[in-house]
């Protein structure tokens, strides 16, 4: 439960980074490709330890890694890091919370799996929840808000698809050593991407964002999925999940606490909301 709830606080940070990165001028091209350049050891030396004494992947295996990676991690990171740019962490927490949801509606249009009742009430009430907050920034931001809530919305969604499609994936690699590719092509994506779309004097940033990136890669990227993945070793995943559900307040507490983020009733009782509506969510979807 330790690593379970570490791991989730520590995923919530990252929004919390990328929101003090940008005060320093950086775009979301230069500051995702910092830190996967920083992570990108990290997951290389994940997939070699994964992978000692394994077969080789075949060339099947590797178009689905390279697949998974620019749709879960790659696009997914992106999408996110652009959308920050607009709204408060607070709100991107709350709409990449609802990722089980679109795991369920993407098998349900691809598999035929349709939810049962109290699946489409949790969602209800989580979708609810976000539409409060989101209607509050909107408000008092302007239309921009909405750009960046579609942004962090498709960045969920591709995530939600790379969780679809990798359960195969993980029966025959292995979730370490499926993440330490994945992660890895999705380092190098970003990496070619800055390459591709800005001159190289972009690169030249100030210090401050140099040590974010680090700490977003280390602290915020590569522990908790280690985490996370020995969470599930030890109490399954389903007690993980339900750990996960400290995400958000982290979120929103760290918000308020280094980036001056206010703390509204529209933001509280929209929390509750994602929260209850997952709980419902996540408990409808036990099996019998």
């Amino acid at each position: 439960m330790a690593l379970a709830v570490f791991g989730a606080i520590a995923f919530s940070g990252k929004a919390i980074i990328v929101k003090l990165a940008y005060r320093y001028g950086v775009d979301a091209v230069t500051l995702i490709m910092y830190r996967m350049l920083f992570a990108l050891p990290i997951f290389a030396a994940m997939a070699w330890w994964a992978s000692r004494g394994r077969a080789p992947l075949t060339r099947r295996d590797w178009l689905g890694v390279a697949g998974l990676g620019v749709s879960g991690y790659y696009l997914a990171s992106f999408l996110d890091f652009a959308g920050l740019a607009y709204i408060s962490a607070s709100l991107e927490r709350l709409i990449q919370y609802l990722t089980p949801t679109l795991v369920l509606l993407l098998g349900w249009l691809f598999y035929g799996r349709g939810p049962r009742w109290g699946q489409v009430l949790g969602m209800g009430i989580g979708y609810a929840g976000v539409l409060l907050v989101f209607g509050r920034e909107a408000s008092l931001q302007g239309p921009d808000v909405a750009w960046g809530v579609l942004l962090v919305f498709l960045s969920a969604l591709s995530y939600a698809v790379y969780l679809v499609y990798s359960g195969e994936m993980v029966r025959r690699l292995g979730a370490l050593r499926l993440v330490g590719l994945a992660t890895s092509v999705a380092c190098l994506c970003c990496l070619l991407q800055f390459i591709v779309l800005r001159p190289l004097a972009a690169a030249v940033v100030a210090p401050e964002v140099l040590w974010l990136s680090l700490l977003n890669a280390t602290l915020c990227t590569a522990a908790p999925v280690l985490m996370v993945m020995m969470a599930i070793e030890r109490i399954g995943a389903g007690m993980a999940a339900q750990a996960s559900m400290v995400g958000p307040l982290s979120t929103i507490f760290m918000g308020v606490w280094l980036l001056d983020e206010p703390f509204t009733p529209w933001i509280a009782a929209g929390t509750g909301l994602v929260l209850v509506g997952i709980f419902v969510f996540t408990r409808m979807a036990r099996p019998r």
